[in-house]
């Protein structure tokens, strides 16, 4: 089968699309990796080719072996759907975990995301925690990043802020989100920030930049930037009428939500 063919590259396009459409992918902003399951790796073995190893710029001993879809460093989302074969790129990670070959794709040239250290560390993390996690995602949400110049960059005191805005969010993201301070993005320090709280979260927010998240699937990694940004949005619009809100979703409500959803919230922005 060719890598075009697949489900799993029909996923990632519409995804990729999918964002462009809301507004979180000007120009070339954002990316996206998946680590392809072994029978997806052996279905499309034909269409493969050998490349040069280059340095990652981080080292995932984990991830040794596997490969990965991803999109193209200085590519634009607005084109994965017209161009995917110019714009994503199959890579395989080599035995020590510290160089990736690319074996399909960019067929115009290039490399794959300036985010790739932070993509594969943290795709090392999630995987640690659960062997299913597949799929991690960067876009520009526009009102995450805006709450990041007026929020404390805490992740208890983001989380709280966020779950009060609409009832599904604890259920969506119990354990809240994480918050990175700004950093220089594509190199080592956030990439190992990131990494950190992934042992916790399954969205971290990157303040003046953007939000990096991880799922099990496209669709439930989508859903769940959506579902913050959402969030975000109706936050910022309550701060744009008060500094004050007249009533909110309560600590007692949210624990009765979590014993109806069979949810664990997270007890540290439960307490915020």
């Amino acid at each position: 089968m060719k890598v075009i063919d697949t489900v799993f590259t029909r996923q990632a396009i519409r995804l990729c699309d999918e964002g462009y459409k809301k507004g979180w992918h000007e120009r070339n902003g954002g990316n996206l990796s998946y680590r392809l399951k072994e029978e997806e790796v052996q279905s499309i073995q034909d269409d493969l080719k050998t490349g040069v190893w280059q340095e990652i710029g981080a080292t995932v001993k984990t991830l040794a072996n596997e490969y990965f879809l991803v999109t193209g460093s200085g590519k634009f989302m607005m084109n994965v759907k017209l161009y995917p074969e110019e714009s994503l790129c199959v890579i395989k990670v080599d035995e020590t975990g510290s160089k990736y070959m690319i074996v399909w794709g960019l067929t115009k040239g290039g490399r794959p995301t300036s985010e790739l250290p932070s993509h594969l560390m943290n795709l090392e993390v999630l995987k640690k925690r659960n062997p299913d996690y597949r799929v991690v995602y960067h876009c520009h949400a526009t009102n995450v990043i805006a709450l990041t110049f007026v929020l404390p960059l805490d992740s208890d005191t983001f989380s709280r802020e966020l779950w009060e805005m609409a009832t599904e969010c604890p259920i969506v993201f119990p354990s809240g989100v994480g918050v990175v301070p700004w950093m220089v993005p594509g190199g080592e320090e956030i990439a190992i920030a990131t990494s950190k709280l992934m042992t916790k979260y399954d969205a971290v927010i990157w303040a003046h930049h953007g939000i990096f998240g991880a799922g099990y699937d496209f669709q439930t990694t989508f859903g769940l930037i959506d579902t913050i940004e959402k969030s975000a949005e109706i936050l910022v619009k309550v701060l744009s009428m008060t500094d004050h809100k007249r009533q909110t979703i309560s600590t007692e409500q949210f624990r009765a939500l979590a014993k109806a959803f069979h949810v664990t919230l997270n007890e540290d922005v439960l307490n915020k």
